[in-house]
């Protein structure tokens, strides 16, 4: 399973007064920890209007350039705003690059795929459209099918396409663990060359000992069909459930990775 380094995100107090600041230490320091403690791809997203930037791509092309210097993992470059994606691109400089994120929208879904087409770039789509997040796995797969056909007619492969099922909140319709697997389970069916991603941490938002329940979720997932997750990598015991998800689910052969995590120590309970 890949994982997506979720700390460079100035939805993240800390992160967005730091971005605010230009506070590089800090902001390098959070890099490099994510880049040791095993994520494949570093999100970067650098939020709207923090402190003194007057243009949020002025903030992007900043925060893509700092982390670069200090990372060699492929970023992810996050942010609704295609113009703020197009900013990030301008600096960027691996062969590898994910975007994030693009949904149903028809000007949204022109726009990102221009440039996911022009990059190769990998392309997370959220199977929402205007009307908000489906509460529905139909309404759900409704959406995943317009994203398909407007991609693809553009020149998107189905395999730079990671399909975001929308994690809900289960503290608020406890209905939603539910949709978002089936949600999976579907869309690996309809697309065998597509993948899947979701933001791990949203199923728990509400909740205490969230650390538990979003560890069960991921191996649930996992089982579901799940490829990647935007999750942090800091957190040793999550990475210890990536380690047991990808060997439950076939993706470690004779448990080779699962056995070097335990030789390392990194395996924690």
């Amino acid at each position: 399973m890949l994982v997506i380094g979720e700390k460079i995100n100035a939805s993240n107090k800390s992160v967005g007064q730091a971005i605010s600041n230009k506070d590089r230490e800090f902001l390098e320091n959070l890099t490099r920890e994510q880049d040791v403690a095993g994520a494949d791809f570093i999100d970067v997203n650098a939020g709207v209007g923090y402190g003194t930037w007057e243009h949020p791509e002025a903030a992007m092309e900043w925060l893509v350039e700092l982390v670069q210097a200090v990372t060699d993992k492929p970023l992810a470059i996050d942010s609704d705003v295609p113009s703020v994606i197009e900013a990030a691109l301008r600096k960027y400089r691996g062969d590898t690059l994910m975007i994030n994120s693009v949904n149903a929208e028809p000007e949204r879904l022109e726009a990102v795929g221009r440039l996911a087409v022009e990059r190769q770039a990998l392309l997370v789509a959220l199977v929402m459209s205007e009307g908000g997040i489906p509460s529905t796995v139909e309404e759900r797969l409704v959406a995943s099918e317009l994203i398909m056909t407007h991609l693809t007619r553009q020149g998107v492969r189905e395999d730079q396409i990671f399909f975001d099922p929308l994690v809900l909140p289960i503290a608020v319709d406890s209905t939603q663990g539910l949709v978002t697997l089936k949600t999976i389970e579907q869309i690996k069916s309809r697309y065998p060359s597509a993948r899947t991603v979701m933001g791990l941490s949203n199923i728990s938002y509400g909740l205490p000992q969230r650390g538990m329940v979003n560890r069960a979720f991921l191996l649930m997932a996992a089982s579901a069909g799940l490829d990647a997750a935007i999750l942090n990598p800091l957190d040793a015991k999550m990475m210890s459930v990536v380690r047991v998800a990808d060997m439950l689910t076939g993706r470690d052969p004779s448990c080779k990775g699962y056995i070097r995590a335990h030789r390392k120590g990194t395996l924690i309970e």
